[in-house]
């Protein structure tokens, strides 16, 4: 599909996850769990519905995201994270298998094939993130980090990866591995992510919202348009990739850690 043939050197595709790799959004996919678990009520269902509806229609910009961000931050403040991992864990399958769009995991399984290496760069929690990273046989993510206090959410954000903070994030993950930018590929839905697509060399448009439609047509970026779900469970390939538990102790965490300490770094001395 979009992928080449791998250049000499190393590279990576860096992949959106919600409305680029999976049809909705994420975090919000899990809320009838999240109630069965008896973590959230039926308004909150109802309101997270709603946010996603807004979402779906068209993608949300950047006051939605805001007042989605916010709305999210209030509604986990107290939750396990323990619970919140069980039923995730439990649920992943489930609730992502049906969204999952079967061109973009051809497309991530070529750029492994030519060698690349594949990270998710997601706005959503790790929580949520890192397990649909492991599934799909991703080799790192980069996703929200909420504060954890005793095992419990505070509601407060460590490390929100959004917009701007997505291309920095890209830009460390370069220096840490020595990814050459540009060679690397990127891939999202949203005029958010512009900066993400702007820091790399090859730029695609997946499933566009109307004003990143105008940013990759001034900019002859490719528009890619992802339509049919795929069952995971039935791709022996992606079966036979790191476990969860394998991805959540290796390159994962640790990506997120080194970008939260950067993060914190540079708050700290503005």
């Amino acid at each position: 599909m979009a992928a080449t043939t791998a250049p000499p050197g190393r590279t990576a595709a860096f992949f959106d996850l919600d409305k680029t790799i999976i049809a909705k959004s994420s975090s919000m996919a899990f809320s009838r769990p999240f109630l069965a678990g008896g973590l959230i009520s039926r308004r909150s269902v109802l309101r997270s519905t709603y946010a996603q509806f807004v979402f779906a229609l068209g993608g949300a910009d950047h006051d939605q995201m805001e007042k989605i961000r916010g709305f999210m931050s209030t509604l986990v403040a107290g939750w396990d994270v323990a619970t919140v991992r069980e039923i995730v864990a439990d649920t992943l399958h489930h609730i992502v298998d049906p969204l999952v769009y079967d061109e973009a995991v051809e497309l991530i399984e070529q750029h492994k094939a030519q060698g690349r290496d594949v990270v998710i760069v997601s706005t959503s929690g790790t929580e949520v993130v890192e397990p649909i990273g492991a599934m799909l046989g991703a080799d790192m993510v980069v996703a929200t980090r909420l504060e954890v206090v005793e095992g419990k959410y505070t509601g407060e954000i460590e490390y929100y990866a959004y917009a701007e903070e997505k291309a920095r994030a890209i830009e460390e993950l370069a220096a840490l591995r020595g990814y050459d930018l540009a060679e690397c590929y990127a891939y999202s839905d949203s005029i958010t992510d512009v900066p993400m697509l702007e820091a790399v060399g090859h730029s695609f448009a997946v499933n566009p919202d109307k004003e990143l439609r105008k940013v990759a047509t001034t900019n002859d970026w490719p528009v890619l348009s992802f339509e049919k779900p795929v069952a995971l469970r039935s791709r022996v390939q992606l079966a036979a990739k790191p476990t969860i538990a394998a991805l959540a102790v290796g390159g994962v965490v640790a990506v997120g850690g080194v970008l939260w300490a950067n993060s914190r770094k540079k708050r700290l001395e503005a």
